[in-house]
């Protein structure tokens, strides 16, 4: 990694423009290269390598598999997810959880929808799943190769109520004391806002490299004008703008100091 210092640029992609993928189970849509969708002018912004925005069909999801050298961030917009590894690590992770893990070494893990119908007259689970579920998976590079694999979760919904911008997992020593959990990366930070109409503008960090992600609803950013779910910009050369929404929106923005190294 290099911390670099850009000129002010802003690159805008659009939802539809982002490649995909339907396996009947799964409808993913990638803003960067992802496993068979590959260009190389698009592998990358900043240190974060895979912004992936998935709905997982009921009872299904991704079966033992392994990654190695990864901070990945998991981030649940409807239904529920759980997630295990070989490190024995189990949970259950639903909207307004932070979930990290660090791939390190190597890990294996699984993550299927954990969506169940409920009896109506029981109220007891039924034997079947109902809900498809959607989260956002975002995978940045760690500081260094070889660390030890982990996991941490934590449960943040209370601080997204108050609208503003939220640091839900950061490597920086300037979010020490208020990110909900750490990565091993000290160029980079996650933040969420749930923007309520009418509400005051959020003012986006200043940083050589920003992702911002309208991962639900449609957001008005300063110099771009109207974004909408799915769509992202990224900045590279500072922040500063300001977002609002006059309809409800959701946002994951990313604050990076430093790029992968080419």
């Amino acid at each position: 990694m290099t911390a670099a210092i850009t000129p002010p640029r802003i690159d805008v992609r659009r939802a539809d423009d982002r490649f995909k993928t339907d396996a009947g189970w799964l409808d993913s849509k990638h803003s960067f290269s992802f496993s068979n969708h590959y260009d190389p002018a698009n592998t990358h912004h900043g240190v974060l390598m895979v912004n992936n925005d998935d709905i997982v069909i009921p009872g299904q999801g991704f079966d033992t598999h392994p990654h190695q050298d990864m901070e990945i961030v998991t981030w649940v917009l409807q239904g529920s997810l759980v997630h295990q590894d070989s490190m024995g690590h189990s949970g259950v992770i639903y909207p307004g959880l932070a979930q990290r893990m660090s791939a390190g070494t190597g890990i294996l893990h699984s993550e299927k929808n954990d969506s169940w119908r409920l009896d109506g007259v029981t109220g007891e689970h039924a034997d079947e799943h109902t809900d498809p579920v959607h989260f956002i998976q975002m995978w940045v590079v760690p500081d260094e190769a070889g660390i030890t694999p982990g996991y941490e979760q934590l449960e943040i919904d209370h601080e997204l109520l108050a609208g503003g911008l939220v640091p839900v997992a950061s490597g920086m020593p300037h979010y020490a004391d208020h990110s909900a959990i750490r990565i091993k990366n000290k160029y980079a930070a996650m933040h969420v806002a749930r923007l309520q109409p009418g509400q005051a503008p959020i003012t986006l960090p200043d940083a050589p490299f920003l992702h911002v992600f309208v991962a639900r609803g449609e957001a008005s950013m300063e110099g771009v004008g109207i974004l909408g779910e799915g769509d992202a910009v990224r900045l590279s050369g500072g922040g500063g703008q300001q977002v609002t929404t006059d309809t409800g929106a959701e946002i994951i923005v990313w604050e990076m100091h430093a790029t992968i190294a080419a």
